[in-house]
């Protein structure tokens, strides 16, 4: 059991180690640590902290889609599909459109405010149910994704265009400040997380099932959804919607390891971070000085896996 966590967390580290050193402008690793210019800059202020950024965003998009296939019982879910990505979209267009500062602190209240409509709208009875947290979370995603393209419809030339940049996702250097408040938001929450593992096990197989094992379905519905829509709200208030990592990722564990959340999320975790500084070198390598949005090289990944996934014979072990 062990053995894949350390692949994964060794794949990881390889990673991380060696993005930051790769990028359209060739540095010398020496002369970065002696603090010579312009190498110590473009490593330590320019890809380091990009690369930071994309190991936490990578990581809780993973495992937040990991939970959400769990939590539905739907192979097909991901981080973005209750509704709170698009409730931060929203708010980040507000913030263009009538020009108001914080873009992410707007997201974040957007995804916050998503977040409560559709716990209000799924509970029944002081119970909720997977099938009503669907439901209420399509809902939720219609209804913003409306308010975006009407507003998205209304906005100048200059506007529509910062938002359509925005809506790709998107990775840029940050300050460290930024990164330490992102690791002590996003770590002890994947923390949790993993620590469930066997309830979510239970909780995989079926509603019944768990209630009969003494599981309290509706409290731990409503902490893996409360948990992984704080991590996705959290990442898409300073990345924008980056699609497919939830998706990519946990399937392709899924293939190898089975459905046992004791191993799937822990490597979710440590792979889904590799996987986005990966795309995230490729989209500021392949067509260099020019960028492409990370958003955009994920979903140019995800599309032929999942047509490959579709036809291939293989199926994935699914509690």
């Amino acid at each position: 059991m062990n053995r894949s966590i350390w692949i994964s967390f060794a794949i990881l580290l390889a990673v991380a180690i060696a993005a930051p050193l790769i990028g359209s402008s060739h540095i010398e690793l020496r002369r970065a640590l002696a603090g010579a210019s312009p190498d110590h800059e473009i490593l330590f202020y320019a890809r380091l902290p990009r690369v930071l950024l994309a190991l936490l965003a990578g990581a809780a998009l993973s495992l937040t889609g990991v939970l959400f296939q769990c939590l539905l019982r739907d192979p097909l879910a991901e981080p973005y599909t209750l509704g709170i990505s698009s409730g931060g979209s929203v708010g980040a267009v507000i913030g263009i459109c009538f020009g108001l500062p914080a873009i992410g602190l707007l997201s974040l209240a957007g995804a916050g405010t998503a977040l409560l409509i559709v716990l209000w709208i799924a509970f029944e009875g002081g119970r909720l149910s997977s099938f009503t947290l669907l439901l209420a979370g399509v809902t939720m995603n219609s209804i913003s994704l409306a308010i975006v393209l009407f507003l998205h419809n209304l906005a100048s030339f200059s506007q529509s265009f910062a938002i359509s940049r925005w809506l790709m996702g998107g990775l840029d250097a940050v300050e460290y400040s930024t990164l330490a408040w992102l690791a002590f938001a996003v770590i002890p929450v994947c923390g949790l997380v993993i620590a469930r593992s066997r309830q979510w096990n239970l909780l995989a197989v079926g509603e019944e099932w768990a209630s009969s094992r003494g599981l309290s379905t509706t409290t731990y519905t409503v902490l893996g959804y409360v948990a992984g829509s704080f991590l996705t709200g959290i990442v898409t208030s300073l990345t924008g919607p980056i699609g497919f990592v939830g998706l990519i990722v946990p399937h392709a564990l899924r293939l190898k390891l089975g459905a046992d959340h004791r191993m799937l999320m822990p490597c979710s975790f440590l792979l889904g971070a590799a996987f986005l500084a990966l795309c995230d070198t490729l989209s500021r390598t392949v067509i260099a000085p020019t960028e492409i949005p990370v958003g955009v090289v994920t979903a140019l990944a995800g599309g032929p896996f999942f047509i490959w996934l579709l036809r291939s014979k293989r199926r994935s072990l699914w509690l």
